[in-house]
């Protein structure tokens, strides 16, 4: 590590929205709200697809996988709760780094497990009498483990090279928490090559997978206007629906916050953005997979059947 970082190695200050307090109060209870609905939500969407058979498709281990991935990002919820509300906004050197790094992969692998779960559903759409034969098990495991594993190397080194930036005892991160453009905010060097590194790996990590899932989309919607069957074009919609929307919600705050010039927004813009894709999208996941998708309705309300009856069996019990 540079001596240049020595200061900085007792902690950072996160200023967060320190200019108003009556936005961080409100802010922290929205994302409290949201904190709650996403634990919820994804808990109940991981054991509905497990506990009922019919959910036992590739579909389903991949919105598992989604789901789990979300459950992953409000890790870091407690820590934006602490410094909205707290007087004392810090953070340890380690456990910045440890954000940083959690934050990266986290968003690196479900910009690369929606284009996987977009292919998913091109097959099966599009090659319905071979979707099971291609789509198997062990395809599935494997490309759910290159997700996490491409995702993780690629976290390794844009975050290596954002640590080992000079700061030159600079401490203070105009932020609530440790992202990557915050980080280099505060380097006192020219940061040209890293920011250079962030977009090309922004286009390998952000606009490949958006190309490949606009690419599967577009054959998807040509085999649904063919298809004769009313029906089966509007369970194709509804199932194909919620994961465009997703992929829209996501990969356009990704987009507009790691694919644009450094000085483009203003100083508050980017704590939205980060609020909105690390509280507000896992919280919508469910609700858009659910809302939509009968099979997961009829899955929930058997989960919630049978979390009814084992409480008033337990009732009977103790009485």
């Amino acid at each position: 590590m540079d001596q240049n970082n020595y200061s900085s190695l007792h902690g950072f200050i996160l200023l967060g929205f320190s200019d108003h307090p009556k936005l961080e109060m409100a802010l922290s209870g929205v994302v409290t709200i949201f904190y709650l609905i996403t634990l919820v939500g994804n808990t109940a969407i991981i054991l509905a697809s497990l506990l009922d058979s019919h959910l036992h498709t590739p579909m389903y281990f991949f919105l598992r996988n989604l789901s789990f991935l979300d459950l992953c990002f409000t890790t870091i919820v407690p820590q934006i709760l602490v410094n909205l509300w707290g007087p004392i906004k810090t953070i340890t050197f380690v456990g910045c780094v440890i954000q940083l790094y959690v934050y990266m992969w986290l968003g690196s692998t479900e910009c690369l497990l929606l284009a996987v779960m977009s292919y998913d559903r091109f097959t099966a759409i599009c090659k319905p009498l071979h979707y099971l034969v291609i789509m198997n098990p062990h395809l599935c495991l494997k490309m759910v483990i290159m997700v996490w594993s491409i995702s993780l190397a690629c976290s390794l080194v844009l975050c290596t090279l954002t640590m080992n930036l000079p700061r030159c005892g600079n401490n203070i991160l105009n932020h609530f928490l440790c992202e990557l453009p915050a980080m280099i905010k505060i380097a006192c060097v020219d940061t040209t090559a890293v920011e250079m590194s962030v977009f090309a790996l922004g286009i390998i990590f952000v606009l490949t997978p958006l190309f490949l899932i606009l690419i599967s989309y577009g054959y998807i919607a040509r085999a649904v206007l063919r298809m004769k069957s009313k029906a089966g074009q509007r369970k194709a919609v509804n199932t194909c629906g919620s994961h465009v929307t997703v992929v829209s919600m996501f990969y356009g705050t990704i987009i507009y916050m790691y694919l644009q010039p450094g000085n483009s927004s203003s100083k508050d813009q980017g704590k939205f953005l980060t609020l909105f894709y690390s509280t507000l999208t896992p919280s919508l996941n469910p609700l858009i997979y659910t809302l939509r998708n009968k099979d997961m309705k009829d899955a929930l309300k058997k989960l919630i059947r049978v979390a009814y009856e084992s409480t008033k069996m337990k009732r009977k019990w103790k009485s």
